[in-house]
Parts: structure tokens; sequence; C-alpha cells
């Protein structure tokens, strides 16, 4: 695959192998995959597929055995592991489907902390929180801990954290899984009304076929390989 320098992300031929007992397990098998600026794409599959694992590359959070990925055109592969950490700090963003915000913090604290560890301000980071929370329906909510919020909240506080650094390409592993339907759904239509509007490209694991015929492609892969690309059906 040529490379597309305009491209918010590229996966050239991408391997990620496994040795599970005295056999050799290929979860990815030579997956090829181009995300344009603003673009959304929904990843799916069985489980056990290795959309996680897609993941993990595509964010820079696994190495692959063999192949490529490009973020911005440029080749990750060449970057040291704290080039790696600097470019995932400053350009992606995640969202799983357990929200990880730690919970001696506030939910403002949570959406805090990636900005003051790529060394923003405390006074700007916490400005900037503040807006994030309030954007997505959470103002009033700021100063509690994530015990104190219900699942749905939890999952758009991780939404605005995932936001915090003004990333170019957001991940999302099942970022409803863990919801009922009607808070879901909530969370969903939020989640996409944001990526449109600051025009994130975005790539969305889910088992959800609702979900990913709402994205703009849905990817579906099985056996290490992406089978099929295609435009979603509204």
């Amino acid at each position: 695959m040529a490379q597309s320098r305009t491209a918010a992300l590229e996966l050239s031929g991408v391997r990620r192998i496994f040795r599970q007992g005295g056999a050799l397990l290929r979860v990815l098998d030579g997956v090829d995959l181009v995300l344009e600026p603003g673009e959304t794409v929904a990843l799916t599959g069985p489980s056990g597929a290795g959309k996680s694992t897609l993941l993990h590359v595509a964010g820079l959070l696994e190495r692959p055995d063999e192949g490529s990925v490009f973020v911005g055109g440029e080749d990750c592969g060449r970057l040291s592991d704290e080039g790696r950490t600097l470019l995932r700090r400053s350009r992606l963003g995640f969202v799983y489907q357990y929200h990880h915000l730690l919970p001696e913090f506030s939910a403002l604290e949570n959406v805090m902390l990636p900005q003051m560890i790529a060394g923003v301000p405390r006074r700007t980071a916490r400005e900037k929180a503040a807006a994030l929370l309030k954007g997505v329906g959470l103002e009033a909510r700021a100063e509690h801990r994530p015990a104190r919020l219900s699942g749905g909240e939890q999952q758009r506080v991780a939404i605005a954290r995932a936001l915090a650094n003004d990333p170019k390409i957001l991940f999302a592993d099942e970022p409803t899984g863990n919801l009922d339907h009607a808070t879901g759904e909530s969370v969903l239509t939020l989640l996409l009304d944001l990526v449109r509007r600051t025009r994130l490209a975005a790539l969305v694991a889910t088992h959800n076929l609702e979900l990913a015929r709402r994205l703009g492609r849905i990817a579906a892969l099985e056996d290490g390989r992406l089978k099929e690309v295609f435009r979603a059906q509204a």
C-alpha cells in the first residue's frame, strides 16, 4: 500500500504474532487500513478476532511484529519508545469499555491530569477541563469523584479526558459495551457528535452493529485480516 501523506492513520502490512503453547498465533496477519482526517470507521469482528490488538498497535501501545504504522504521515516504526509516548500523548485519544478513571480524583481532576502530564499549566488545564465537562453535560458534576457518578456519567468523563490534549485520532474500544441500551445510546450520540464537530478521525471497535452502522465505514476483522471495508448504511 502506498503511503498517503494526508492520512490521519495508515496501517500497511501489519502483523502481530503471539506464541500460544508451542504454536504461533497470527492475531493480525497483514492488515492494511487508511483513516482520513474526519473519517469514522467501525472495527467489527467476533470476540478474539484481534480488534483490541489492532487498536493497541494503531494507537502505539504495542509495536507490530511486521508492517508499518503512520500517524499523520510519520513512520512510527522509526520512533524510540519516548518518541512514541510523546506522539501518543499529543495526537491520540483513547476511550475504553471500562472508563479507567482514577477514583481518588474528581471528574475535573481526571480531565486535567493528561494535560498536566503534557506540561500544560494547572490553571489552563483546569479551565479547559471545565469546558470539556460542560461540553459533555457534566458541568454540575465536575467536583464529584467517580464513585458518585453513574456509569454513563463516568464514560462521559472518559470521553472528555480523551479529548483533553486535542488529539487528531480517537480510538474507542467497545465504548458502550458496559452500559445499558438507553445510556449507551446517549453516550454514543454524544461521542459521534463530538467527533464530527472537532473533525477527529475515529476508529471504534464494537460488537454492536447498530453502533457500527452510524459510523462512516465498517471494517470487519476476521482471521487476522480486514475482510471487508465498506460504507455503513444509515
